[in-house]
């Protein structure tokens, strides 16, 4: 829809207050509790092996895992699509962004409508 035609009640703020951050930060922060209690014991398991936020956007949420080391990084990217299952149960436009140490590689950012290509076929 163009932004436009929306009326003005509709159309984002022109500027971002302290309240608007404030509630931002309260929304990332329930939404991040209720995804890591929906998770399975593995999966909090693997996370509470990494540094790992949710951050919400107009277009999506994104799930970043920070991993310590390339073993964890290994095991996290091993186990991404039933992270991606969890996440999508919040938001069917979630992204996972995987972050190695920064001297070893770059991140891997995957949508959680992709994730079918990374499963094993029977």
């Amino acid at each position: 829809m163009n932004q436009f035609s929306l009326p003005a009640d509709d159309s984002p703020p022109a500027t971002i207050t302290q309240l608007d951050q404030l509630l931002r930060r309260q929304l990332e922060s329930a939404v991040s509790k209720y995804f890591y209690e929906s998770c399975d014991g593995v999966t909090q398991s693997l996370l509470i092996s990494c540094e790992w936020y949710l951050t919400i956007t107009a277009t999506a949420l994104t799930l970043v895992i920070n991993s310590p080391n390339q073993v964890i990084n290994w095991r996290v990217l091993n186990h991404v699509v039933p992270i991606g299952g969890y996440l999508e149960s919040f938001a069917s436009t979630a992204r996972i962004r995987v972050c190695p140490p920064a001297d070893i590689g770059t991140p891997v950012e995957i949508r959680v409508d992709e994730l079918d290509i990374y499963q094993d076929s029977p």
